[in-house]
């Protein structure tokens, strides 16, 4: 989980407020996605929660930084549905869960 945190962090940097926010979302989403094709057998439901949710706190922070506004309190000017409006890959619902084969 921490490779792909640093890679969200990585394309929501400060460093790419000139960049556009459809940019930014099109490069999250494709580590999203990468990400989330390899891990989604199993037992993966929680840690792909946690990381849509890192997720959207980091495109949070970028767009507040993008417009010039400060703090941290992002939970309430851009809300679940901002996110969703963004049309970031979002990773919860695409966990696969496999049956079980007993041996003969």
């Amino acid at each position: 989980m921490a490779a792909v945190r640093e890679r969200i962090r990585a394309a929501t940097n400060r460093r790419h407020v000139g960049r556009s926010e459809a940019q930014v979302v099109q490069e999250v989403s494709r580590v999203l996605r990468r990400w989330g094709q390899y891990y989604r057998s199993g037992n993966s439901a929680r840690c792909f929660s946690a990381i849509d949710h890192y997720a959207h706190e980091r495109l949070a922070l970028f767009a507040s930084a993008k417009h010039g506004r400060a703090g941290r309190n992002w939970q309430s000017r851009y809300d679940l549905t901002w996110f969703q409006s963004l049309g970031v890959y979002r990773l919860s619902g695409t966990v696969r869960y496999r049956t079980a084969h007993a041996l003969r």
